[in-house]
């Protein structure tokens, strides 16, 4: 796992000096070394920030070809690039390193764009092509490793981060618009950034241009099966294969030419995954999990439950809400986004005292609810009200992922699809309350703006929604949204290549994915119980508390409902600071009076008051580091 940077020039000016300027700003994402490659004529340059995890002693990028026609940097892991190879070397190639990467250069010279077909893992990449003149770019079919751009009077300007471009000479200025649509529904758009005329990659698209053109296209999207049967019964054979695949797909992840380890919770999907691989291994494997101070929040006897059932080595990173605040600054920095809650800052401390132990890369089981329809406001969706009883233990969830309180408008979204997504109806409740804090004039300048409608009017429906059931097509916009702009981005990504660790996420294998996509629902949710399958598949691997619990989401204890003196200074601090005057979106008197009643709400109210809270102290937070 790696970063990259790359200038496509319009008047043949690209300088190394300029790329490593960039690379600089990278330097989190590979300290194993940074490299650069420019054309000849100064048309197009590439660079590289290596951190070393396959091929360690020859796996240096830029790539190039045998004939040097071919150019390319890769961020991210081709799975199964050893038969990969050994296929192209019997086609006549060959090759220089030992890097998984490599296999990217022969695989386009011999399918072109097709290449991505058989592309398998987390990467984005830039390559090219001296032939042909053309240059191509690539994200991952699920957005798990982060691509951004610019297009600018001299050129296109790509990265890993935002922050190589600003290096690079791109000014740092606040998006207004895909801030109003984060402000009314949590998430930006999907093409875009926070930051003006820099714009993200959609996961599953690639980038082709040359002299005369520009061109994105979508080259793989979810497909969930259309017209699926209504049906209860559950085929052994079923769960036999799909615990042969998340095993192929968690086995192609341990290989590495360094130390592994395993993020771990109390929850059923970083269980089964370090369940698995230590089956796999057949040795103990190292695992860390964060422990919180308030027992709700918590899951500490649980992750020690897994690790003693399967003799891991349990790292326990202990993260106050003090440890919180403090985190919190260099944690948004990383992320380029706003946070809901303290988990961002507390991934982040989890993934410092990885870094600290000496790993590189950490397995993780984040996508596990969004391929196997995990999440409690998918049940709702299934039953179509609140009543499933296993729902009133995720209070946690309420103003999050599950409706609380008066919401924006979303009659676009339900005369589009006949019904709303229980989550879009929690995030409309997140911008009900967030509006409450927009200035008047940010307010004013957004008149007659529905962001809901534009989502709808930015998603396949037809192609994507239309026919299927109502968990798989919120599945569909919440893997869209909350999984590619939050969850892999900031809490993921993020905070994980901060610390120069590489997360591998086994549920997020398209092959694994499109095999349960085709499943009927009950193979996910059966009788209210949710991940169905991989609770049956995997059962032999993780303890009986973890096979009966239910979801629940990795949350922090809320600042506003656990706070202490000393952190609501901290608090009040930025709300009064110079900084925050100077934020074009906000009215701070209203915050300021949000803040002096919060006391006053009840429990759930303050804990669905606390994403407004977070998303406005993230907002600050940007808003100084960036200098915007």
């Amino acid at each position: 796992m790696c970063g990259f940077v790359s200038i496509l020039s319009k008047n043949h000016s690209v300088e190394s000096n300029r790329l490593n300027l960039g690379l600089k700003a990278l330097h989190h994402r590979g300290p194993d070394g940074q490299n650069t490659w420019v054309s000849d004529d100064k048309k197009i340059g590439l660079g590289h920030a290596r951190l070393s995890i396959i091929g360690v002693s020859n796996g240096t990028q830029p790539l190039s070809s045998m004939d040097g026609s071919i150019n390319a940097v890769v961020n991210g892991e081709f799975y199964g690039y050893r038969e990969i190879r050994d296929s192209l070397v019997e086609k006549g190639y060959r090759f220089k390193t030992d890097s998984d990467s490599e296999i990217l250069l022969y695989l386009y010279k011999e399918y072109g764009t097709d290449c991505l077909k058989y592309l398998r893992g987390e990467f984005s990449f830039c390559l090219w092509d001296a032939e042909k003149q053309q240059f191509f770019a690539a994200r991952d079919r699920f957005g798990i490793k982060p691509l951004c751009y610019s297009i600018q009077d001299d050129g296109i300007y790509i990265a890993s981060e935002a922050k190589a471009l600003f290096s690079m000479g791109i000014k740092a200025k606040w998006n207004h618009e895909a801030y109003y649509h984060t402000a009314s529904m949590q998430y930006t758009p999907q093409d875009q950034t926070l930051f003006e005329n820099i714009n993200q990659l959609k996961p599953g698209h690639f980038i082709i241009a040359d002299d005369n053109r520009t061109l994105i296209k979508k080259y793989w999207d979810l497909d969930y099966i259309k017209n699926q049967p209504d049906s209860n019964e559950i085929d052994p054979n079923v769960i036999t294969d799909f615990h042969d695949i998340l095993e192929k797909s968690i086995m192609e992840r341990m290989i590495s030419d360094v130390p592994i380890c395993f993020h771990l919770s109390g929850g059923l999907d970083s269980s089964a995954v370090l369940g698995m691989a230590t089956n796999i291994a057949g040795k103990s494997q190292t695992a860390f999990t964060v422990s919180f101070e308030h027992d709700e929040y918590d899951e500490l006897e649980q992750a020690q439950d897994t690790t003693d059932m399967l003799g891991a080595e349990l790292n326990v990173v202990n993260v106050s809400q003090k440890d919180i605040v403090n985190a919190l600054p260099d944690a948004v920095y990383h992320a380029e986004g706003m946070a809901i809650n303290g988990h961002l800052a507390a991934k982040f401390l989890l993934n410092t005292a990885i870094n600290e132990a000496g790993f590189k890369v950490a397995l993780t089981g984040e996508g596990a609810d969004e391929c196997l329809a995990g999440y409690p406001h998918l049940r709702q969706d299934l039953l179509g009200n609140t009543n499933d009883a296993r729902m009133s233990d995720n209070s946690a969830s309420l103003g999050v992922m599950m409706p609380y309180g008066d919401e924006l408008s979303l009659d676009a979204v339900n005369k589009r699809l006949g019904f709303t997504p229980s989550f879009l109806k929690a995030k409309a409740g997140f911008g009900y309350r967030f509006h409450q804090v927009l200035s008047s004039e940010f307010k004013n300048d957004n008149i007659g703006r529905d962001v809901f409608a534009e989502l709808m009017g930015n998603i396949d429906v037809e192609g994507q929604l239309q026919d299927r059931n109502k968990v798989d097509q919120s599945l569909y916009l919440w893997t869209k949204l909350a999984l590619a702009n939050y969850i892999l981005r900031s809490i993921g990504d993020g905070v994980e290549m901060a610390h120069s660790i590489e997360g591998r996420l086994p549920f997020l294998d398209h092959v694994l994915f499109e095999y349960v996509a085709k499943l009927p629902l009950n193979y996910k949710i059966n009788n209210g119980i949710e991940k169905f399958i991989l609770r049956n598949s995997a059962k032999s691997y993780i303890s009986n508390a973890v096979y009966k619990k239910q979801k629940h989401p990795f949350m922090a204890p809320p600042l506003v409902h656990f706070n202490d003196p000393g952190l609501h200074e901290m608090i009040n601090d930025i709300v009064h600071s110079q900084n925050f005057k100077t934020i074009p979106f906000f009215d701070a008197k209203l915050i300021k009076d949000k803040l002096e009643k919060c006391q006053e709400l009840s429990d759930q109210e303050q804990k669905a008051f606390e994403p407004v809270l977070m998303t406005i102290l993230t907002t600050a937070i940007l808003h100084e580091r960036y200098k915007l």
